[in-house]
């Protein structure tokens, strides 16, 4: 396509600039009052939407790789989707980073605008809403669910639950888990070590299950029954878990066996996971202490109970925590059981 004969583009007209730097209205300027930061706060919260919205445009992008029935571990697709999440990553380091310009503004900066916005808040942001859900954030997992969608139009509700109703990244991830052959694929594992099969557990799960149980201390003994539940004993796998028994079980041999070339980008995917859902929860705590020094113990502009919803939102809006509690199961290198050597070759491209 020849491309030479296309009309000029005009910087200002690409980025659309006179609808941008035109879209801050404020309240106190409508009513003829003096909030000389009101600009800043609308100017801030536009950004955070317009950051939202790239996030979301990147999550679907990987969502859409991981939506195919043949991720190549170690392919293009695999490396653009650890590439977009961390492009992720650092967008929400941002957006931590951001809550510093807007404590600029004081409690009494605030209140000379704040009773005008009622009862608009943050609560009311659709995009944020969405990007929970497509992470993985469940609708009955939300603290506050009896009012998350009361503050919405019945368009935005309509739009929430939409992205509910599809596949999230969490549940794509454990799909893709869930296809991982590597402690499956029984021709690995013949003869290995002293460990026997047992029905559905792997052979490689009941060596490690002996070496994990030996590493124990006296106060740790409550471990052997958590670790038995979540990897061996299928019956009594906690119903409430996210991630499949599969899933977990191919999670920690991933984070066990990192080293190796082929798992290694399948570890770079789970450990940004973590840091998009510690970035998260240091935006949240950030909120909460910003909200504190501007309004107290005050009821938020959109009727929440303010710090005290935010404070209760963040503690149980973790989408990614179960990869997180896999260190609980983990053992020093020099301890982790030596791998079949037809297993170790295909870990390392060899053939």
């Amino acid at each position: 396509m020849n491309f030479k004969d296309r009309a000029p583009v005009y910087y200002s007209e690409y980025l659309q600039l006179d609808k941008i730097l035109n879209a801050q209205l404020t309240e106190s300027g409508k009513e003829g009052i003096k909030a000389d930061d009101e600009l800043l706060f609308i100017i801030i919260h536009q950004t955070y939407e317009l950051w939202f919205k790239q996030i979301l445009h990147e999550v679907n992008l990987v969502r859409e790789i991981f939506k195919s029935t043949a991720v190549d571990d170690n392919g293009a697709s695999m490396y653009d989707a650890v590439h977009k999440l961390k492009r992720v990553v650092s967008i929400l380091e941002i957006l931590v980073q951001q809550i510093s310009v807007l404590e600029t503004m004081t409690a009494l900066d605030f209140l000379d605008f704040r009773d005008l916005l009622r009862p608009a808040s943050g609560f009311q942001s659709i995009q944020f809403k969405s990007l929970e859900a497509a992470l993985g954030l469940e609708f009955q997992d939300r603290y506050g669910k009896e009012y998350y969608t009361s503050q919405l139009t019945s368009a935005d509700v309509e739009r929430v639950k939409d992205v509910e109703k599809q596949e999230s990244l969490l549940t794509l991830i454990n799909n893709w888990l869930e296809r991982m052959p590597f402690i499956r694929d029984d021709s690995y594992w013949t003869g290995y070590g002293t460990a026997a099969a047992d029905g559905n557990v792997p052979v490689f799960f009941r060596l490690y299950s002996e070496v994990y149980y030996r590493g124990l201390t006296e106060g740790e003994r409550a471990q052997k029954e958590v670790f038995d539940n979540l990897f061996l004993n299928s019956e009594a796998y906690p119903a409430d878990r996210k991630l499949s028994q599969e899933a977990s079980r191919n999670a920690l041999f991933i984070v066990l066996y990192r080293d190796y070339p082929r798992l290694q980008l399948p570890f770079e995917l789970l450990d940004t996971l973590l840091e998009i859902d510690g970035l998260m929860g240091m935006w949240r705590y950030r909120h909460i202490h910003m909200v504190q020094r501007t309004i107290g113990k005050r009821v938020g502009t959109g009727g929440s109970s303010g710090a005290h919803y935010l404070k209760k939102a963040a503690d149980s809006h973790y989408i990614f925590k179960e990869f997180s509690e896999l260190t609980s199961f983990l053992l020093a290198r020099r301890d982790i059981p030596e791998l079949p050597a037809a297993l170790v070759d295909e870990l390392s491209f060899k053939k």
